[in-house]
């Protein structure tokens, strides 16, 4: 694929503008197709050495600390995840990673890969940006929320890039894309992704595109987080037959650790991760509630506002001789 050399600045200097991606990526789009088109459970693509090495480590160098103000959850509490939407902010950088993302060039490559035409960035970075996640936190399988909430686009596909310098396996961690959660667990089949720095994971977002990710169990006093950037593209118009109501995120809570059956003796790890699952159930329980009472409140205000407009007692005030009539003739 022949691609543009357009330039952008970055900083006093400039440079082509997909001169941050490696060139083996952008000398491979056929392959890399091929490889997206037909993977299994869904489509995804995972990509090594995405970006040039040294802009890695500058990604890294500005990645922003910990903020306990960023890191509220869906209750408004403090958890172990704190993101930025704005990467503009974090750097010089991200200032040019956000340019990169939002560039003809970088948008079209991406489609000549997934197949997907017409995509578009998003600036606001709705439910992405950089993504950091401390030891304990793990992510229930879900589908993404399907449309952007305030443009209403269709959102189509998911971008992460992932930055730690050191990470291995037996900390848990890695990206999990699932067949479906919701069989038993030696039906769903699922694929896993070792979050390891300068890994891009490319996947479609659809109804059946489940993925989280695992208990992370970094050592202790060393400092260790898991750390991303996630980017989001849309597009105005959707294939029918893979649009459907919008809705928000859907998760599916993980089942008991397979070892907890009849006679096994519990451990304090054990109790540990049930008393972390029953809370993690209460609390999207809560969350549920509380979602669909604000949905109650909402439609109640709309009726209200209805009965009450001008409009509506107009209706009312000219209808009223023929339910007047029609209560006169069930009488007769």
């Amino acid at each position: 694929m022949a691609l543009p050399s357009t330039a952008f600045k970055t900083g006093p200097h400039k440079l082509p503008l997909l001169n941050l991606i490696r060139p083996e990526v952008l000398a491979g789009s056929a392959a890399l197709r091929e490889r997206f088109l037909t993977a299994e459970p869904f489509r995804y693509l995972v990509v090594d050495d995405f970006v040039e090495l040294q802009y890695c480590r500058q990604l890294i160098g500005e990645f922003p600390a910990f903020d306990r103000k960023q890191a509220l959850n869906e209750l408004g509490q403090v958890g172990g995840k704190a993101v930025f939407q704005n990467l503009p902010e974090l750097g010089a950088a991200y200032q040019q990673f956000d340019q990169l993302l939002r560039s003809r060039e970088f948008l079209g490559l991406v489609s000549e890969i997934t197949g997907i035409p017409d995509l578009l960035y998003d600036p606001e970075y709705i439910g992405g940006g950089t993504h950091e996640n401390l030891s304990g936190q793990e992510l229930d399988p879900h589908v993404d929320f399907n449309y952007h909430p305030r443009t209403k686009l269709h959102r189509r596909l998911n971008l992460i890039l992932f930055l730690n310098p050191e990470w291995r396996e037996e900390w848990g961690g890695s990206l999990e894309l699932h067949l479906n959660p919701w069989l038993p667990p030696a039906e769903n089949r699922v694929k896993t992704v070792i979050p390891v720095a300068n890994r891009c994971v490319l996947f479609e977002t659809s109804e059946h595109s489940w993925h989280g990710f695992s208990r992370i169990e970094t050592p202790e006093g060393r400092g260790i987080t898991r750390r991303s950037i996630a980017v989001y593209f849309y597009t105005r118009e959707r294939p029918l037959e893979e649009t459907v109501p919008g809705h928000s995120t859907v998760y599916v809570q993980r089942p008991l650790p397979g070892h907890i059956t009849a006679g096994y003796t519990l451990r304090e790890q054990d109790m540990e991760s049930i008393h972390t699952l029953l809370e993690r159930r209460d609390q999207q329980i809560k969350f549920l509630y509380e979602r669909e009472k604000e949905r109650e409140k909402q439609f109640s205000e709309t009726l209200h506002e209805i009965l009450h407009s001008p409009s509506f007692r107009l209706v009312r005030m000219l209808t009223w001789p023929l339910r007047k009539l029609r209560v006169l003739t069930r009488r007769g």
